[in-house]
């Protein structure tokens, strides 16, 4: 299961010091791993937020193009309102793609260089 928590540090290792912390924070690895994620979350979180905006300007200013019906009595402001339900789920599934590939092994990494595992 993917919430599950990650397994505690190898026992009777000792914990990596404060400088330890901060000198990995520094690293080029870490940052690396800082820009892969950025580079995914924060491009994605800003066009959700303005597929989502505008999904509530169309409802507050454009009623008659949001009435409009598609078929039946399914009309454009419920298509796009479901919309926003799939890309949810689709960039949640996209997300986690994206960090299987390309963070865990990088954030594996590092954490069993801290734990003295490499």
């Amino acid at each position: 299961m993917a919430t599950e928590t990650p397994p505690p540090a190898t026992p009777g290792a000792p914990l990596p010091s404060t400088e330890e912390f901060t000198e990995v924070q520094q690293s080029a690895e870490f940052g690396e791993l800082r820009r892969a994620h950025r580079s995914f979350a924060f491009p994605l979180t800003l066009a959700f937020t303005a597929w989502y905006l505008l999904y509530v300007l169309l409802s507050n200013y454009a009623g008659g193009f949001m009435g409009t019906k598609v078929a039946g009595n399914v009309n454009v402001a419920l298509v796009l309102g479901l919309a926003q339900f799939l890309t949810t789920f689709l960039i949640a599934w996209w997300y986690a793609r994206h960090a299987a590939a390309k963070l865990d092994p990088k954030a594996q990494a590092i954490k069993s260089r801290m734990e003295g595992g490499a």
